[in-house]
């Protein structure tokens, strides 16, 4: 009988930490340490089959599962307490195709790593400037960076994804989506969030030859915010698609203002085009110059770095400048911050010729095509007394900036977003329904604002 019973159930296969193992408390934490989850067993998958078997075991047991590759969900969906975390950061293979132009990469790898091998080829994927973000979950949600004027999003360069879902009454597997075979969960994949529908294992890109690009970075002082932040909404998407840029606006305790960018090009052209930027304000800090791409790839990724550890997040689309009172919401706002930690960050997207923009809303999962820039609304902190009072910050910033913004980014996930899915993915809403319900209509991959099974 007992070997009956052990023929039943599925054994739980690679890398297994256990409450009471000392790498639980590693293992089980967030990148945003503002959560603090507490799983039966964390899984890291190294091969396949070890995915599989994670995602029956949980099935059989009727457990709650999180897939989970880089742990950088703002709202710590990738986390579960009583459930089994199945991750896939020990997958990192990385192996480019210079003769196809294409790039196999598991979904276990941090940018970093991606950008670096990639480079060791003379190749690059448009995908975002956090070091530490994992390929898996950035490429689902889009994935936005410095090369997404001209190269689109990193989910429009995904020409295959391999997945493993749910099969049966308490199986999985493995399929494989292209633009031949499971073509919607390809659609589904460019957009529509991380974890939703199976657990991706390994993604195939278009990648684009590059060698050495032109970087920039002013910084003027607080006071020239209403000359600075309308100028740059202006010229960063009336530029040529070769320059993504960004600006940061700090709080006033800061006393920053900061925008950089980055030009498939040189850094004598990169200075002609960043003249209106010198023209406005006062810049007290100007640096121009040309560097290997993978430089440039770490010169940026330092923004990233020494950050508090927890942190509460909300985006939003910009599909024009900010009028005069916008500006004001931002300078009132960032002068009254909970504490130096907070900013406004915004990435040019649309505008001249952008690969993004020229992508239809409905051709991929990601809706939000023509959008000139997307806004990031960020309170960081360290001290748990300090929480609600970050958090309400950027609550309030949100509604305030509401009439001049447009729904938000997966990838910027909010839980105070009640009508989420309009945010999200606006008109792809009931056609990511639809996929749900063909790959995953039992729901086993869910979390607080998963997508829900559609009707038939």
């Amino acid at each position: 009988m007992a070997q009956k019973r052990k023929k039943a159930g599925t054994r739980l296969t690679g890398r297994i930490v256990l409450p009471g193992n000392p790498s639980y408390n590693a293992a089980r934490m967030e990148f945003n340490r503002r959560f603090s989850k507490f799983p039966r067993v964390i899984v890291f998958c190294r091969r396949t089959q070890d995915v599989i078997n994670a995602v029956k075991w949980a099935r059989e047991r009727g457990v709650l599962l999180r897939a989970r590759s880089g742990r950088h969900s703002y709202e710590g969906f990738s986390a579960v307490t009583g459930g089994i975390i199945i991750d896939v950061s020990e997958m990192d293979e990385v192996k480019v195709d210079r003769k196809n132009m294409v790039a196999h990469v598991q979904t276990g790898n941090p940018l970093a790593r991606v950008y670096r091998k990639l480079w060791n080829e003379r190749v690059a994927l448009p995908a975002g400037t956090a070091p530490d973000v994992g390929v898996g979950g950035l490429t689902l949600g889009g994935g936005i960076g410095l090369l997404s004027r001209k190269y689109g999003l990193t989910c429009d360069n995904l020409k295959q994804v391999k997945m493993v879902v749910a099969s049966g009454r308490l199986g999985a597997k493995t399929i494989v989506a292209n633009k031949k075979k499971h073509s919607d969960l390809l659609w589904a994949s460019r957009g529509g969030g991380g974890g939703n529908f199976g657990i991706a294992t390994a993604y195939t890109f278009r990648v684009r030859p590059i060698s050495t690009v032109s970087i920039y970075s002013i910084t003027w002082k607080w006071r020239d915010l209403e000359k600075v932040f309308p100028t740059w909404q202006r010229w960063a998407p009336s530029v040529t698609n070769r320059l993504t840029s960004t600006i940061e606006v700090a709080s006033k305790q800061v006393g920053t203002i900061v925008s950089t960018g980055q030009l498939l090009g040189g850094a004598k052209e990169l200075r002609r085009l960043i003249r209106p930027l010198l023209q406005a304000g006062t810049p007290v800090k100007v640096m121009v110059r040309t560097v290997p791409f993978i430089e440039a790839t770490r010169f940026f990724a330092e923004a990233d770095l020494n950050l508090e550890p927890k942190f509460k997040i909300t985006g939003a689309f910009g599909f024009q400048p900010l009028p005069r009172e916008g500006v004001r919401i931002i300078r009132n706002f960032l002068s009254k911050a909970p504490n130096k930690h907070s900013t406004v960050w915004c990435q040019s997207l649309g505008g001249a010729g952008s690969a993004v923009s020229r992508v239809s809303p409905t051709a991929t999962a990601y809706p939000h095509r023509k959008a000139e820039t997307i806004y990031e609304l960020s309170a960081r902190w360290r001290n748990d007394s300090e929480q609600q009072r970050n958090i309400q910050w950027v609550k309030r910033f949100r509604r305030a900036l509401r009439p001049f913004v447009v729904g938000d980014y997966v990838n910027f996930p909010d839980l105070q977003i009640k009508n989420w899915p309009e945010a999200y993915y606006g008109v792809n809403f009931a056609r990511l329904k639809r996929v749900k319900r063909k790959y995953d209509r039992h729901n086993v991959f869910r979390f607080a604002q998963s997508i829900p099974v559609g009707s038939r």
